[in-house]
């Protein structure tokens, strides 16, 4: 017997660089469709799912800013990046027989939707999976911050991040042999130590809207459903015990 949800609704949150499989650069197919997988798996379960996809895989506003361009200009195609890869987990979703809206922070009706809470709301409450993409439509905000904005907007029970390693570290596992690993954080211990999670707006919005935050590893087969049903590994960031 499978084992039951522990969330009515949740988000989860993709980077770009988690769609890139093993390129250096823009999207890979095969990536794409085992998330597109993963996604269905979890919302055959009956919960109700939304993402936030980032941009990093094909361009990101820093890099560019670093490079010389107006940081808002750098940002703006960041964003629009998030829309190309919102539109492909789209494709993927839907060649699965799985039915989806993009919406995006920045309208561009002849591609998808703009953004409007309530009537994400109604295609959530309709077993439709909602992309978001665009970040929050402004520069200076990471789409970590987006993630964490829509989950709230929603009325998410958790924000779930895929991550390229199995939890909370207290520094980058692949470059810190003896780097710990937390199950359970509080929102403040993650502000407090400097945690490589999400940034400091993200964090603090989830934290004054009690919207726990779940790490894990999207790159096991079947983790994100593992994680809605409360099994496998993750660190789960929340107040109180």
């Amino acid at each position: 017997m499978a084992a039951a949800a522990k969330f009515r609704r949740v988000l989860l949150k993709i980077s770009g660089e988690g769609l890139m499989g093993s390129r250096n650069y823009g999207l890979d197919p095969e990536t794409v469709e085992r998330i597109a997988s993963e996604v269905q798996s979890v919302r055959d379960l009956g919960v109700e799912v939304c993402c936030v996809v980032g941009g990093g895989n094909i361009f990101r506003g820093l890099s560019g800013a670093a490079k010389g361009m107006d940081r808002a200009a750098a940002d703006n195609i960041g964003m629009l990046a998030t829309v190309m890869n919102a539109l492909s987990l789209q494709n993927a979703l839907e060649n699965r027989g799985v039915f989806t809206r993009v919406q995006s922070a920045i309208p561009m009706p002849s591609v998808c939707e703009s953004f409007i809470r309530r009537r994400a709301i109604r295609h959530l409450e309709k077993g439709r999976v909602v992309i978001f993409a665009a970040g929050t439509g402004n520069p200076f905000f990471t789409t970590d911050t987006a993630a964490a904005l829509r989950a709230v907007e929603m009325g998410c029970d958790a924000l779930l991040k895929a991550s390229q390693v199995d939890g909370v570290y207290s520094a980058d596992p692949k470059k810190v042999k003896d780097a710990v690993r937390y199950d359970y954080l509080t929102f403040h211990e993650v502000l407090a130590r400097d945690l490589a999670v999400m940034d400091a707006s993200a964090i603090s919005l989830c934290r004054e809207n009690n919207v726990p935050i779940v790490v894990f590893d999207m790159h096991n087969d079947g983790a994100f459903a593992q994680v809605v049903t409360g099994q496998g590994r993750f660190t789960i960031i929340k107040e109180g015990g």
